[in-house]
């Protein structure tokens, strides 16, 4: 709860007069002129009333001792976007005097609406009011809310004295996320989460996948081959447990994506990652967002959540922006170094070498899906060329099924639950053909 306000200066009340004490003040000087001028006591002591009644109720304001305290509440602290949500607020008349007519304003950006006001006429000493109002937002993002006004008149309404408070919130909006059909993923082992399952690292030097040497790992494991190769030290998978890791590979390249605002497919694509990352980690796979900038979340701690997790991930999804990235070559880094589980990827255009890359990413992984989405169809003019596009993404499609990933082609106005459903790796049958190169 933020500091308690009080009005202060004979100066501030002054310039706080309203229309009304301002006209009071104009009417109640000339008046007065008038009357000395032309001798008339009556109207002499009319202008004197006029104009020390806006002056008196200034004078009130400033000598008015009482003092309040607020405080403000979000219900929920992150809102989907669409979704409504309620902000409390909580004025608590600190003093032993009760207040006079207090107006309430709360700052909030205008994309959430308009500003709410409310009108308080008395707070009893001690006591305390609340107030609620809803905001709603269709753009994704992390929204200042407050700081708190409070607007103290006097019965008269010849003065206004306005007081902010120093502390505001955070209001979240995060993509929208849908609920997912149950399937069954390529590269999913039988045991979820944590197993007790062990896997041996294959020995030859052609098949070992390594890893980045870790702090107290026994230095006879050490690959040589592989640390000429990587320029740092790496180690041999030796036996370990099963534990389901995902990785989650969103595509924000301004120039893979058409359409713009809520409507556009990068937005969809956000949407997209939002749901099956949430999808993914309470099905119990440990779960990382990953960009096309080589930037992951989250960070994963020893006793992280499922609720913290979920929190980190839609925290980082709802202000994630465009990239200026030409390609996938940081998110490939990233991956080379740790990208063993099941992998989604969510791209929009590709050209060759972006094809070549996420082809190449297979190997990284134990099972590889695809959202590949036809920008084209965002955007209204895929008409215009429609042999050139449907060639160019048959050719990515080909390419990423030869390489093993399952491909799932997406058009604006497709659904994600179906989508996902068309993933199970019960119906597809591809066979995974190790046909590129290291």
């Amino acid at each position: 709860m933020p500091g308690p306000a009080r009005p202060s200066g004979l100066r501030a009340a002054l310039q706080g007069l309203t229309t009304r004490g301002r006209s009071f003040l104009a009417a109640g000087l000339t008046a007065a002129l008038c009357a000395y001028l032309f001798g008339q006591s009556a109207l002499f002591q009319v202008g004197v009333l006029l104009a020390v009644l806006p002056l008196a109720s200034a004078l009130l304001l400033v000598r008015t001792r009482y003092r309040v305290a607020s405080g403000r509440r979000l219900s929920p602290q992150r809102a989907a976007a669409g979704q409504e949500a309620r902000v409390h607020l909580r004025l608590d008349n600190v003093s032993r005097v009760p207040t006079g007519l207090l107006l309430l304003e709360d700052k909030v950006p205008y994309v959430l609406g308009p500003r709410p006001r409310f009108v308080l006429d008395r707070v009893e000493p001690r006591g305390f009011r609340e107030v609620s109002y809803r905001v709603r937002s269709d753009l994704r993002g992390r929204y200042p809310l407050g700081p708190l006004q409070l607007r103290l008149s006097d019965p008269f309404g010849m003065c206004e004295l306005t007081r902010a408070f120093t502390a505001a919130d955070v209001l979240t909006v995060v993509p929208q996320v849908l609920d997912l059909p149950p399937v069954r993923l390529p590269g999913e082992s039988a045991g979820q989460g944590e197993s007790n399952t062990h896997a041996l690292a294959l020995a030859g030097d052609d098949d070992v996948i390594p890893r980045e040497y870790r702090h107290g790992d026994d230095l006879r494991r050490v690959h040589w081959k592989s640390t000429a190769r990587y320029g740092e030290l790496m180690v041999r998978r030796e036996e370990q447990p099963l534990r389901a890791r995902a990785t989650v590979l969103l595509d924000t390249r301004e120039t893979a994506h058409r359409g713009s605002g809520p409507a556009s497919s990068f937005e969809w694509a956000v949407s997209a990652a939002a749901s099956i990352s949430v999808d993914l980690v309470q099905r119990g796979y440990r779960t990382r967002l990953l960009t096309d900038t080589g930037r992951a979340h989250p960070q994963h701690g020893a006793n992280t959540t499922t609720a913290e997790t979920v929190g980190v991930l839609l925290d980082a999804l709802a202000v994630v922006e465009h990239s200026d990235g030409g390609g996938l070559n940081r998110a490939e880094e990233v991956l080379r170094l740790g990208g063993e589980g099941l992998l989604v990827a969510i791209v929009g255009d590709l050209d060759e070498d972006q094809t070549e890359r996420l082809a190449r990413l297979r190997r990284r992984a134990g099972g590889a899906v695809a959202l590949l989405l036809d920008t084209g169809t965002w955007s209204g003019l895929r008409h215009l060329f429609p042999d050139s596009a449907d060639e160019q993404a048959d050719t990515a499609i080909g390419r990423l099924r030869a390489a093993g990933w399952t491909v799932l082609p997406v058009r604006a106005g497709d659904s994600l639950p179906a989508l996902w459903r068309a993933a199970d790796r019960t119906q597809n049958s591809v066979p995974y053909r190790d046909e590129v190169g290291a």
